[in-house]
């Protein structure tokens, strides 16, 4: 009866202290204060060596009973308030899904990227190579094996970057066609050639339709019974899928070192038709890029018979073609990594 007694006692005083609880903190403060180390259920279990050895089993019940219901009860208090509290945060984090969304930032690719692509994709789709040819190039390359010998006066229109001292002989390549000497050097079967060499190419000159850094194109074709006639059809080609089909072209004599004969090709005006323009400067054409069929000599410095094998080439810069595309106004803005610039492409261009 005793025992009994001393239970409820037990038992009412934890009840009572349990319904003033609040937090997570109130329960475990109640928690120690009956099954810490100086705990009222704790204390009672020191009481079993008092107890006669034909008692303490008894008593060892009673002890397990009371502490039984007592964990009972706290971890029953303490999973409604950890209940109460997860409901309270998650009406708190509720989503109102009737706000306007958030555009998620995402990449896109440079007005640059997206031109080589599309210029790549063509040419690759005619049975053309890419070829990638390094960006610092010996004045060989660069210049000799294009039938363009030291003092000749076509360097004097390309204003070069030279490395100095012991790398005086090399230099920033001031034009991809390079790669019409490195890729006739490397085919050891001298055979035909078909290749287009995209990339970056340098000239100390700036200002809105100029850049010290531009890109370029360069395409070659080397084969038996080659004439002026492929050069006219792929060049109209290339025109028509890069700028639309309505896009007339106009073939100009001109002189390039490394092509006899040199064209100049021009294309009706995108802006006005071929009307005539402020952007055009009234005549309704624009140049777009220079082009010829390869110079004999080129071709034997580069180790094949001209009389059994002819080619043309072309190059174009790939900034000016972004230009007209995308109308920007300043080649500048193309490499001034402006986000605001960046941001303009952030859409996918219609097919």
């Amino acid at each position: 009866m005793e025992k009994d007694m001393e239970r409820d006692n037990i038992i009412c005083d934890l009840e009572e202290q349990l319904k003033k609880v609040i937090t997570r903190n109130d329960v475990a403060q109640i928690k120690a204060l009956y099954l810490g180390k100086d705990g009222i259920v704790t204390k009672l279990s020191s009481k079993m060596k008092e107890i006669p050895n034909e008692e303490k089993k008894e008593f060892g019940k009673f002890l397990n009973e009371i502490k039984n219901e007592v964990v009972e009860k706290i971890e029953k208090i303490n999973k409604e308030i950890e209940e109460r509290e997860l409901n309270e945060k998650l009406a708190g984090d509720s989503i109102d899904i009737t706000l306007p969304g958030r555009k998620i930032k995402r990449g896109s690719l440079h007005p640059m990227t997206r031109i080589e692509e599309q210029f790549e994709d063509l040419f690759v789709s005619m049975g053309y190579t890419v070829y990638d040819g390094p960006e610092i190039e010996s004045d060989e390359n660069c210049f000799q094996k294009l039938n363009i010998p030291k003092g000749h006066p076509a360097r004097d229109a390309q204003d070069t970057f030279y490395l100095k001292d012991e790398f005086e002989n090399f230099l920033l390549r001031s034009q991809t066609s390079t790669a019409q000497a490195r890729a006739m050097e490397e085919n050891k079967e001298k055979g035909p050639i078909r290749i287009v060499c995209p990339g970056k190419v340098y000239r100390r000159d700036e200002d809105a339709t100029h850049s010290h850094q531009f890109m370029q194109i360069e395409g070659l074709v080397i084969d038996e019974n080659i004439s002026m006639a492929d050069l006219k059809g792929t060049l109209e080609l290339f025109c028509k899928h890069i700028l639309g089909e309505k896009t007339e072209v106009r073939f100009r004599p001109s002189f390039f070192p490394f092509t006899e004969p040199s064209v100049e090709v021009d294309v009706t005006c995108f802006k006005c038709g071929g009307k005539g323009c402020s952007l055009c400067k009234q005549t309704g054409w624009i140049e777009v890029l220079g082009a010829g069929m390869v110079h004999p000599n080129v071709l034997e410095m580069g180790g094949y018979d001209s009389k059994k094998y002819q080619a043309f080439a072309f190059g174009t810069g790939m900034d000016r073609f972004a230009m007209f595309k995308y109308a920007i106004p300043d080649i500048r803005t193309i490499y001034a990594n402006d986000l605001r610039f960046l941001e303009e492409f952030d859409r996918k261009d219609v097919e």
